[in-house]
This record gives C-alpha cells, structure tokens and sequence, in this order.
C-alpha cells in the first residue's frame, strides 16, 4: 500500500495541495486502515468510500483541500465536526497540537475513537454528540472543518473560533454547495472566501439541517 500512498500524495500535488507540511501528513497516515478490508484495494483511489452507518470516508482531495485551507500550524487546536472514520482526524492530528472531533452517529464515534488509538493518534479527543453546537469545554479553537453541508454558518461554531482563526465548511443544500472558509478577523468581523463547489452530507443538528430529508431526491 505504501506504493499506491505515494502515488496518491504525487497526484494530491499536481493537483494543487502545495503545503508541504499537509501533503507529508498524507503521507503518515494509513488510508487502507479507515475502510472496510475489502475496500482496502481501493483505499487510494480518489473518490468516497462507503464506512458504516450508511456514511462516506471523503475522497482524499477535498480533504486535503480542506486541510490546507486551515493554515494549520504545530501548536493549532482544531475542531472537527464529523469524524467518520476518523480519517481526516488522522491527517489534522499529524499536524495540529490537538483535535477534537465529534460525531452524532455512536457507532462512527466508537468506531474512530478505538481506530485512532490504535494507530497511535493519541492527540485526538473523540465526543459522540450535535457538532453543530460545537465543543464549547475546549475553546476557543484556531481553526474548525465541517465534514457536511449546513444551510449557514453555526453561530456556536462561529463564537468558539479565536480570533485570527479559519472555519472551513460546505454552506448549501442538495442542489448545490459551496466550501466557505471564513477566517474570524476580530471578535466581530468575519472575512469570507468561496473555494469552490462541493458536494457533501447533510450537516445534522440544532444549528444545521433537522434531517436528511433535505438532501432527499
């Protein structure tokens, strides 16, 4: 597998993930270990991938798009709000001081929890719970990725960045989506840039979509 990571981490380049800080953090982390074994074939290939409770690993580039628009640095603390399959976890924990991450599906959050200690990211804190109202114990953050799409911006997210800090999240419905980055100038100005269209679950919670009914076709 180590032959298809690097493989991988050279595309991630020349498609324009430049941070060499972030394309190293893809190279430290095993992908293979986040999928199901008979996924594992296909843990490099560019696209989502199935995991329990009916969700998706994200394909490897908008997770290193999403990573990199972070800016992250050694001692950022970071909150993530859809853990999944702890993957993108992983990758922010190679190189952020500390991560907490949650996720509302108990089986995903049990799942991640004991797969990142296995693997040894002992720099990761896993909560079952809404990640829209965010993990308010721990802020504030330096920075915020939201893994699903969310018809705004939490406000709960948006009071626990710092100051200086980045959230970055897909804002829209099942028609469209757009990755939003906002970088939190003072305490009450926010800088907003648009990085393109995504396409992502729907973000679950009090301060995001009631259901998934939305997303329905």
């Amino acid at each position: 597998m180590l032959r298809e990571r690097t493989r991988m981490v050279h595309q991630l380049e020349t498609r324009g993930i430049r941070d060499p800080v972030v394309l190293a953090a893809f190279d430290q982390v095993p992908r293979e270990q986040f999928v199901a074994p008979h996924l594992a074939a296909h843990a490099y290939e560019d696209r989502p991938l199935p995991i329990e409770a009916e969700q998706t690993i994200s394909q490897p580039h908008i997770v290193a798009v999403m990573v990199q628009a972070l800016e992250l640095v050694p001692d950022s603390v970071v909150l993530e709000v859809g853990t999944g399959s702890g993957y993108a976890a992983a990758i922010l924990a190679c190189i952020a001081s500390h991560v907490y991450t949650i996720e509302r599906q108990p089986q995903l959050a049990q799942t991640a929890r004991s797969r990142l200690a296995r693997l040894g990211f002992f720099n990761v804190d896993v909560r079952c719970g809404d990640g829209t109202l965010g993990w308010e114990q721990q802020a504030p953050f330096d920075a915020i990725v939201v893994s699903a799409g969310g018809p705004v911006l939490p406000q709960a997210l948006v009071d626990q960045l710092a100051v200086g800090g980045r959230l970055v999240m897909p804002i829209g419905d099942a028609t469209e989506q757009r990755l939003i980055r906002v970088t939190k100038v003072s305490a009450s100005e926010l800088r907003q840039e648009d990085l393109g269209a995504v396409v992502f679950v729907p973000l679950i919670g009090a301060q995001g979509w009631e259901d998934a009914c939305v997303f329905a076709v």
